[in-house]
């Protein structure tokens, strides 16, 4: 499963909150869950605040999911 999907769920909140959140379309959060596309950086960046997790974690390069985690 996509960690960003993963993250949502685990946070029970729908597609249509998270893309308020980043100003995107909810099509727009579908895609990135589904892979098809990838968030801006700074999409990204809101995305690790949001859940609270690294940017390693969330793209998959890691399984810790602390944001003070190194690689």
């Amino acid at each position: 499963m996509n960690r960003i999907k993963k993250l949502r769920t685990e946070k029970n909140i729908g597609q249509d909150q998270l893309a308020d959140y980043l100003g995107v379309s909810r099509q727009t959060i579908s895609h990135y869950e589904r892979g098809d596309r990838e968030p801006k950086l700074e999409n990204w960046r809101k995305l690790t605040d949001y859940f609270g997790v690294s940017f390693d974690y969330l793209v998959g390069w890691t399984d810790e999911r602390g944001k003070d985690e190194i690689r």
